[in-house]
């Protein structure tokens, strides 16, 4: 079995393929000050949670990690050898793709970012936009052949609200739903339409941006934590693939895996 592990700013998502098939997979908070056998035991009651059997356990012989904080590469990677017996597989430099990458510098570009291009080619075949709302929210062009072209990135919606909660001394926290309207009739409304209506309009409007500059029709799918949530109120996605990123990781294990 494989083990996939896509750390965020502000979640780490772990699956667990047997073979072709994501079998379970979990989210919990990245947590940079936690030892390795503090994350070994909350991997472990992870899996107990799920009723997976000692052998089930026992069956990962791999693991793959991409991640955007350092740090916690220090902490993953003693993790996979005591507590799996297995040296991870790390997403970065030199590390094959299958997809050529038109940056700069190409060493900039989040592994997460990589991986979700690498994942939706790999399923559609087509040109696309790949919106990722995590921390920050990600927008990457994808070419029809195949090509990482760069993209853009932008506050995340969870940033943009602990702002408005901070700044605003009268303003409360409130759970991210959609409000009957926009023009609302109390405070939490009012917050839950700007921010919802605010956001999806801020992706129309960089989606737009990116379509007019590339001159194509992509396929324009969202990931990530929030996706299901804004996604419906946008006129621009088509496509929500919640798995995208672990997606990613088998594909680019099982490319590395061969070579």
């Amino acid at each position: 079995m494989l083990l996939v592990i896509d750390v965020g700013n502000t979640n780490t998502v772990l699956g667990l393929y047997d073979e072709d098939k994501l079998i379970h997979d979990w989210r919990i908070r990245t947590e940079i000050d936690h030892t390795v056998d503090e994350y070994g035991m909350l991997i472990f009651n992870l899996y107990q949670s799920s009723l997976m059997k000692t052998e089930e356990i026992k069956a990962i012989k791999a693991i793959i990690i991409s991640c955007v904080v350092p740090p916690m590469l220090n902490i993953l990677e003693p993790l996979c050898v005591k507590y799996f017996n297995v040296k991870p597989m790390i997403v970065g430099p030199g590390i094959k793709t299958g997809m050529p990458i038109f940056y700069d510098n190409p060493k900039e570009v989040g592994a997460d970012r990589i991986v979700n291009a690498v994942a939706a080619y790999d399923k559609y075949h087509q040109a696309a936009i790949i919106i990722d709302f995590g921390t920050a929210t990600t927008f990457d062009y994808i070419s029809p052949k195949g090509e990482y072209m760069g993209g853009c990135i932008a506050p995340g919606i969870m940033i943009s609200s602990e702002a408005l909660f901070e700044r605003a001394a009268k303003l409360p926290r409130v759970e991210f739903s959609k409000p009957k309207s926009v023009i609302t009739k109390d405070t939490v409304s009012a917050m839950q339409a700007g921010i919802i209506f605010g956001y999806a309009g801020l992706i129309d409007g960089i989606v737009e941006r990116m379509k007019a500059e590339i001159k194509t029709k992509p396929l324009v799918i969202a990931t990530g934590g929030l996706a299901s949530v804004v996604a419906p109120e946008t006129k621009c996605i088509d496509k929500i693939e919640e798995m995208l990123t672990l997606e990613g990781l088998r594909i680019i294990y099982n490319l590395n895996s061969k070579s």
